[in-house]
């Protein structure tokens, strides 16, 4: 069952989609390994499988929990984390969807496609590895990128994980070191208010029970913690839209039984925000026509309505042109935009080139793009915006302007989510140059 599947199958329990992040070495892996072998959802064949790893990590008869997330060979034998591992577990008050995202730069563009759909992160900081000074604490730089890749896709909550305290011998000093360190680079990101947890992901302190060894930390344990976090993402709020994925001719057979229409084109696609119902008034954009949802058909089930993250197919009353990448929206339309205002992190090994053709592409539709000009870049280390005008290079986060070969219906994140993400493709390579948020259209 993929990702989308289980979301869909689960989604009246309160499904929440995390993810681990941070810096090489943290022990996201761990963190997950953990929660899955604290929570029973692991199977007794797969703690047989750890026994007898040959690239266990920990000292003799501990199980390296880490292992669970890592499969692919060169992670085991390397002991990193390269591509993104989703597992699906729950417990008795709600299902997970956890993304093991990998720590190390060269692996940014797999942290930023595991964040794109998540509702919250965890983003776990290693003390030993922090430099403390007068009770000062210095994060690491990949600590600051993967923050700052959470506040520019819109992640809604914020956990951090201080990890390996047992290390530390426990002490609350330390935590409350990185604590200040990580609320003030959260103001300087503009991120959703950060709780705070002190963990040991090798031990189990504080991860799914709470820890007798620091009696200071008054708080949930990390898997109660996310058990507590508001399920559903923004989506689920705001006016309709509906994204054309494809368009086939529907025939009575291949429809709900009863259906009285037959031979008319179903536009098949998902709900990204809002709610569908049978008999809304809809406008098709770009094309700029009035419709009537007729019919709303998932599988051989016909509903009454849709809610945001389903993908279902649609009737309509008029037999109109409408194809792929077309939006069915309801209430105030986005705009039918031909110049952008986004920030982006620049995925591609390869320098912007704003000679170069881009294809920006946007929900399910793709247009050419031609990028203006950039405005300013993210100082990693002082953890501010400065103003620049040169071409963004790997793994770096800003803002530029980008000129759209055709219209197309978009609106700045902030307002309409779903219409508000983006991502650049060269169109020489094929490869995924950036991913980006709309900040203003015109």
């Amino acid at each position: 069952m993929s990702a989308h599947e289980y979301d869909h199958a689960h989604s009246s329990h309160g499904v929440l989609r995390f993810l681990t992040a941070g810096s090489v070495d943290d022990g996201k892996s761990t963190l997950i390994g953990r929660i899955l072998y604290d929570s029973k959802a692991v199977l007794a064949d797969q703690v047989q499988s750890l026994e007898r790893a040959k690239h266990k990590r920990t000292e003799a008869g501990v199980l390296d929990l880490s292992l669970l997330t890592d499969g692919l060979e060169a992670e085991r034998e390397q002991g990193i984390t390269i591509d993104v591992a989703y597992r699906y577990f729950s417990t008795g008050s709600r299902k997970f969807i956890v993304a093991d995202a990998p720590g190390h730069e060269q692996y940014t563009r797999n942290m930023v496609t595991a964040a794109s759909t998540a509702d919250a992160i965890v983003v776990l900081i290693d003390p030993t590895r922090v430099r403390i000074e007068n009770r000062v604490a210095e994060l690491l730089p990949q600590t600051r990128r993967h923050s700052a890749i959470a506040g520019l896709l819109g992640i809604r909550h914020v956990i951090a994980a201080i990890n390996k305290m047992d290390r530390m011998g426990f002490d609350e000093g330390v935590f409350d070191s990185i604590r200040r360190a990580y609320v003030e680079l959260a103001r300087r990101l503009s991120l959703p208010e950060p709780v705070f947890v002190p963990v040991s992901a090798l031990e189990g302190d504080n991860v799914v029970e709470h820890s007798e060894h620091m009696p200071w930390y008054r708080g949930p344990a990390l898997l109660e913690l996310l058990e507590r976090l508001p399920a559903g993402r923004a989506g689920m709020e705001g006016p309709c839209r509906f994204v054309v994925q494809r368009v086939q001719r529907v025939y009575g057979a291949e429809i709900a039984a009863g259906s009285t229409i037959d031979g008319l084109r179903g536009l098949q696609g998902f709900v990204a925000s809002g709610t569908l119902r049978v008999g809304d008034s809809m406008q098709v954009l770009p094309a700029g026509l009035t419709v009537t949802v007729h019919s709303i058909n998932l599988y051989e089930t016909e509903l009454s309505q849709a809610t945001a993250g389903q993908s279902v197919t649609v009737m309509l009353n008029e037999n109109v042109d409408a194809s792929r990448g077309d939006v069915l929206t309801a209430g105030p339309g986005p705009t039918l935009a031909r110049q952008l205002v986004a920030d982006i992190c620049w995925l591609d090994n390869n320098a912007m080139n704003p000679s170069k053709k881009y294809w920006l592409k946007l929900g399910a539709r793709t247009v050419q793009a031609k990028v203006q000009g950039v405005d300013n870049k993210l100082d990693l280390a002082e953890v501010q915006r400065v103003p620049h005008d040169q071409p963004f290079t790997l793994n770096e986060i800003g803002q530029l302007r980008i000129a759209l070969a055709q219209p197309m219906p978009c609106a700045p994140f902030s307002d309409d989510a779903p219409l508000g993400r983006f991502i650049l493709i060269d169109a020489f390579s094929n490869q995924t140059a950036a991913a980006g948020l709309i900040r203003a259209v015109s």
